[in-house]
């Protein structure tokens, strides 16, 4: 079971990945075709500007969610290190459900409710007429992958042993 669990947990790792790979490379793009008409042509394309900003809220969330997934966020667990490790064990797990909270209360919840007040107000975008409901849709659609790989962290922190999940984590720390 959590062979399957780890098998799917890098599939979407890896489909989000691509999905980053292909926002970032239409960000850049953008960006120049911007710079290029205002430069090149007198003015700047007006939805480029707007393009940018969703893009780089899209990329800066589900990023966000890849690196947590991934482990890959910046920890600063000197003084954790020092405790005995079922203290450490017991501070990951505390450390879990904090993350699981948020992640399931502001971004899950917080989002879809957003997402479902904006696209029934209609809102669209100013410049490219997009309903501003698909543009939030970021802030659930990452939350939905924080909570996933927080739970998934949370069983694999719950069954392995106290003194072997040091180990793992220092090891990972090295990478």
């Amino acid at each position: 079971m959590r062979q399957a669990i780890s098998k799917l947990k890098t599939m979407m790792t890896k489909l989000l990945e691509v999905v980053l790979i292909i926002a970032v490379a239409l960000l850049v793009l953008d960006v120049v075709w911007g710079v290029f008409t205002r430069y090149a042509m007198g003015q700047q394309a007006n939805w480029t500007e707007e393009l940018a900003r969703y893009l780089l809220v899209w990329v800066s969330l589900l990023g966000g969610a890849v690196a947590f997934g991934t482990k890959g966020h910046l920890g600063v667990d000197y003084f954790v290190s020092k405790f005995h490790p079922d203290a450490r064990k017991l501070m990951a797990i505390v450390g879990d459900l904090i993350v699981l909270f948020f992640a399931g209360a502001i971004f899950l919840y917080g989002g879809c409710r957003l997402v479902g007040d904006t696209l029934a107000m209609e809102q669209v975008t100013p410049a490219l007429g997009w309903k501003m409901g698909y543009v939030y849709l970021a802030l659930p659609l990452s939350g939905f992958f924080m909570v996933l790989y927080t739970v998934d962290n949370l069983i694999e922190t719950i069954s392995t042993p106290a003194n072997r999940s040091n180990d793992s984590s220092a090891a990972e720390g090295m990478d």
